[in-house]
């Protein structure tokens, strides 16, 4: 919304809220994003008194909505099929391994499945995900058949208390990819991809558990490794059909090459983007240039800034109620530093992963190298710390 003021653009926020608070949401047009054809719809009706002539979606959920939307309005969009496939983690490694992208073995089970039977039929270590949750928000890693047990048990408990409904929820078991990741930002235009930023992941992410944390661009990585990645994820994005607009890629790297993790058809999530900036005049935000592309506004300049940076997302170490968090000041003042940002509120529950779905809050740093920055990341986050207080659960016995 920001970067739509700046570019004199009208923008109208539409936001998922359930339908009994829809008339008292003042400030945005109120659509329900899980019935993706009636909110379609509400879009399209909406236009025809208020023409559009773009459509963006700034998460998953939505992501959809907003194609289904766009096709009926003839607007440029990636096709619903593509921005489902993009969702959708058994789709995606199906469309990928049919177009010829390396992916690693993987078969899809449901909640009602026999542990014994799953494990009989994948090898190990291996990864254990949901379908459609992003955010590494269930992932987990198992090293053998009770780990892999273990897991089933805690996911089918996760996604039961995401949708109480009885039915069996489905879930995908891969081969675990050894190497490291990386994260790539970029803009398709027809097809074609644009990298603008490319992410190495200092912390190993080995499991059992994979929580992001540090993110810092450029990348240190040799030029032939890093245009390797830049082959897979322009693969991928054509296997899956995505074609148009902003992507956002994980991917991890070992001898065999790159392989994709993920590909969502949106821009970075979280306050990450702050990390971005454009031109040499660093005044460009990834926001405008999404929203250039979008309107076919001219675009000087894909260049980033000509210094590193880097963003932290700041882990959950225990779950509970966060009380307090001190040494911001300090964290602050830590050379490099930009900003330490707390999202998580204080007095409401923290989960970790792999059933929490936030971080505690961010930590922005810039610096003359990638080093540098990470450096600063890291000791600004040593001078935090966090009250969390247990939570007690009381049964009273009558």
């Amino acid at each position: 919304m920001d970067a739509a003021r700046k570019l004199g653009v009208d923008a109208i926020k539409a936001v998922d809220v359930p339908d009994r608070l829809a008339e008292a949401w003042t400030d945005a047009f109120a659509v329900r994003f899980a019935d993706v054809e009636a909110a379609a719809q509400a879009i399209v009706d909406h236009a025809r008194a208020q023409p559009f002539d773009a459509i963006l979606s700034v998460d998953d959920s939505a992501s959809f909505v907003a194609a289904r939307a766009s096709e009926r309005l003839g607007l440029p969009h990636n096709s619903p099929q593509a921005a489902a496939a993009a969702r959708n983690k058994h789709l995606m490694r199906t469309l990928l391994r049919q177009g010829g992208v390396q992916v690693p073995d993987f078969r899809r089970f449901y909640t009602s499945d026999d542990p014994r039977e799953v494990a009989a039929q994948v090898s190990f270590p291996c990864v254990i995900k949901p379908l459609d949750l992003n955010g590494s928000r269930g992932v987990m890693r198992a090293d053998d058949a009770d780990q892999l047990g273990a897991a089933i048990k805690r996911l089918s408990k996760l996604l039961h208390s995401i949708d109480p409904a009885a039915d069996p929820k489905p879930f995908l078991v891969e081969d675990f990819i050894p190497g490291f990741e990386v994260a790539l930002e970029g803009l398709l235009d027809g097809g074609r991809l644009k990298v603008l930023a490319l992410f190495d992941k200092p912390d190993p992410l080995d499991g059992p558990f994979f929580e992001e944390t540090i993110y810092v661009t450029p990348s240190r990585l040799p030029d032939d490794t890093q245009q390797a990645i830049f082959r897979c994820t322009a693969d991928s994005a054509r296997a899956l059909g995505l074609r148009d607009g902003p992507i956002h890629a994980e991917l991890r790297v070992n001898a065999q090459g790159a392989w994709l993790v993920e590909i969502a058809g949106r821009s970075i999530g979280g306050l990450c983007a702050e990390t971005l900036r454009f031109a040499r005049s660093a005044d460009v935000s990834l926001e405008e240039l999404i929203l250039r592309q979008a309107l076919g506004l001219e675009i000087d300049s894909f260049e980033r800034e000509p210094i590193a940076g880097g963003v932290m997302m700041i882990p959950i170490p225990a779950e509970g109620l966060l009380r307090g968090v001190s040494g911001i000041a300090d964290a602050k003042a830590v050379p490099g530093v930009e900003d330490v940002v707390i999202t998580a509120k204080l007095n409401y529950p923290i989960v970790p992963l792999p059933e929490g779905a936030s971080y505690l809050g961010f930590i922005f740093a810039r610096g003359e190298t990638p080093a540098q920055v990470e450096a600063a990341l890291r000791a600004a986050h040593a001078r935090l710390h966090f009250d969390i207080q247990p939570i007690i659960s009381l049964q009273l016995v009558a």
